[in-house]
Parts: C-alpha cells; structure tokens; sequence
C-alpha cells in the first residue's frame, strides 16, 4: 500500500493548510464568539474550488479525487470547525447525491451552481421525533399531478438559515416505511420553505443549525432524485460518503488541539523546566500523536475504497466512529495539557473540544456507527470472509 501523496493531493494539501492557517485560525474564535456564519472564508473556499472537491469539471467542480477531499476537509476544520462543517455538507451531503442520483437537467440546474459556491446547499433527513431511526420519519410528499405536496417539519439542518437548495428526504407513500421513501431537491428560490428555530449550540457556532418547515409546498415530480421509493437508498449511501468528511473534520479538531497542546508544553515552566519534559505530558502526548495517525489511516483508507468504487460503508463508519471518538479524547487532554488556561476563552482548547463533541453525534452517532460495523462483520462472516 502506498501512503506518498501524488502531486496533486499534496498541492491541496499545501493550499488547504495554508488557507487554514493564516485566514481560518487567525479568526475562528471570534467567528465562534460572535456565530456569525464565515461568509468571506465560504467565498475563498469557493474560489479554491473545495465546495465541489469531487465533482467532475463538466458540472462545475474541482474533479479530485476522494481523498484529497479528506486531506482539505482536515486542514480546513483544523483552522475554523464551522467552516469545515459548512463545507462537508455541502460536498458530501448536496453535491454527491445530485451528482450520483440526480439526471443531466437537474446537474446542469443544481449541481453546477452548488460546486462552484454560487449556492449552497443543506440536507434534511432528520425530524424533531426521528433521527437515528430515518425511516420513522413522518414528512410526507404525496403526488399530485405534475407535482408532490410537501408537509412537515425537519430538524437539525446545518446551514439551514442560508442554503437556497435542499436535499430533501421525505415518505412519498406513508403506509410503508423505508420503502416509501423519496428524495428531492427543493429550490428555496423558487419554492420557499420555512426556516424555523436557529438552535443556540455548544460547538461549531459559526454554522446555523435549524429547523426547516414545509407547508403544503408544491414540488415539481421533476425535482425527485431517482426513482419513487428510492429515497432511504439516497439517504443512507450519502451518509456513509459523508462520514468520511465529519471523519476528516474531527481529525482535524484534533490535531489543531494536539499542535497547541505541544506547544504550550514546550513553554510553559514547572518546578524549574519546561511541563513537556515530565513523564506524565510526554504519555499524554504520545497517546494524542497515535490516535491521530490511526484516525487519520482508517479515513484515508475509506476514502481510497469509495474513489475505487468498492463498498465502504463499514469503513467509513469506522473511520466516523474512531475519529469523532478520538478527537473528544484528544481534546480533552490538549485541555487538561493547559491546565487552568484551558478552561479559559483566552486559548482555543476550551473550544476545540466543545467543536469535537458534534462529531460523535450528526450523520449518524457513534451507536449507530457501532450497529453499521456490527452488522456489516455479521455478513462478512456468514459470507465466509477470512479475514475482516
């Protein structure tokens, strides 16, 4: 297996990283001080064609490969979490299923505008009293000529307030389950929805979280994704490509916690030397180096798999799942490195972790990721795998 970078990967590594540090870092607490959404770093993002990293260049994106996507998603949410959350919706969520559902017109529609920056998209699949379980969801989109009417309320929906087009899942026929699924894309310019309630979170506050609210809005049949009833599939193979990108962001966390926790171990003073050369920092920091390095393997091994076109979705929740794991770990010790200054705004630890908790929780938690590993070596068993 080779780990060098082609030349490609490492120049959006090297652009990404340099993006991140000197225009991201320098601003990301006041950007979680303030929760105003980072207009200006979306634009740049736009303008560095990572808003539609793998999206082929006829339909207006940067056409990279996967795993440069990971690369930049790490080096972004190491600058600003909320940027690289914004960013991850709008790749992994919006463009990846128009661009493997969706037909020639709705590419040339949506797609093309959404990988260039000149929209930006949210996912709605989550509903106040279904989350984990999507296909007790109670959205309906009921058919109606030439068009589906659209009732109910969704939750949860990062950049909610300023997306314009939406990757809508709702039961198109109620008396089934996850059969009875489908997927749209709602244009907000041309039919507008409800933005209700703009939640007031722990982390990543310069994104907008929200409720979205739909009242007998009518969707031209033109706009469903795939076939009728192919929605739960829509869904579920767009979170497992989205895992990876919460992956890549949690990892990102991390490491920007691990580099300052070094750093101030290098110069903060104890008992006459510097707290990095007692016994007790060192085994911390060694801990967070090799949780990093293992997140940063499984992520890039997901990514690999899914640009090859081979099933991953046990991988990617793996990646998801040690990843997001690993960051609340990591950043708790990069905190506790700081001491009593951790706890403070003055430096970014307190902030890296609330950033990390998100992580274990959106595109599916760490319980659900725990049942998607469990099952997939269930079957990989009886299939007679020799080796998992």
């Amino acid at each position: 297996m080779d780990f060098q970078l082609s030349e490609e990967q490492q120049m959006v590594l090297d652009t990404a990283r340099d993006f991140a540090r000197n225009e991201l870092l320098p601003t990301a607490a006041a950007t979680d001080k303030s929760g105003t959404f980072p207009k200006a770093a979306i634009a740049k993002l736009a303008e560095l064609g990572f808003l539609g990293m793998a999206v082929p260049d006829r339909w207006g994106g940067a056409g990279l490969d996967v795993l440069s996507y990971a690369i930049a998603m790490e080096e972004i949410s190491a600058g600003c979490a909320s940027t690289g959350v914004i960013m991850s919706v709008n790749n992994s969520l919006v463009c990846d299923p128009i661009l493997r559902y969706g037909d020639d017109a709705q590419r040339k529609k949506w797609l093309v505008p959404l990988a260039q920056g000149r929209r930006l998209g949210c996912f709605a699949l989550s509903e106040p009293g279904s989350g984990s379980d999507a296909a007790g969801m109670r959205m309906t989109a009921i058919r109606d000529g030439d068009d589906y009417v659209i009732n109910g309320t969704k939750n949860w929906i990062t950049n909610g307030r300023e997306a314009d087009v939406c990757v809508l899942i709702a039961h198109s026929d109620p008396s089934e389950r996850h059969k009875g699924i489908s997927a749209f894309v709602v244009d907000a310019l041309e039919t507008p929805y409800g933005v209700g309630k703009v939640e007031d979170k722990l982390g990543i506050k310069g994104t907008s979280t929200t409720s979205l609210v739909f009242e007998d809005l009518r969707v031209p049949v033109a706009n469903r994704l795939g076939a009728e009833g192919d929605g739960f599939k829509v869904a579920m193979s767009t979170l497992d490509g989205g895992r990876i990108g919460i992956a890549a962001q949690a990892l990102g966390i991390a490491r920007q916690a691990f580099e300052e926790a070094l750093q101030y171990s290098r110069e903060r003073v104890a008992f006459g030397k510097a707290i990095g050369d007692f016994g007790a920092i060192q085994e911390m920091l060694a801990d967070m180096a090799t949780e990093i390095d293992a997140a940063r393997l499984l992520i890039w091994r997901a990514a690999a798999a899914k640009e090859a076109g081979e099933s991953y979705s046990k991988l990617s929740a793996m990646a998801k799942l040690y990843a997001s794991e690993m960051s609340a770990r990591v950043c708790h010790k990069g905190l506790q490195i700081h001491g009593g200054y951790g706890y403070v705004k003055e430096y970014n630890a307190e902030r890296h972790m609330r950033d990390a908790r998100i992580t274990e929780i959106y595109e599916g938690t760490s319980e659900i990721q725990r049942l998607v590993v469990a099952r997939a070596v269930q079957i990989e068993i009886a299939r007679g795998a020799d080796r998992l």
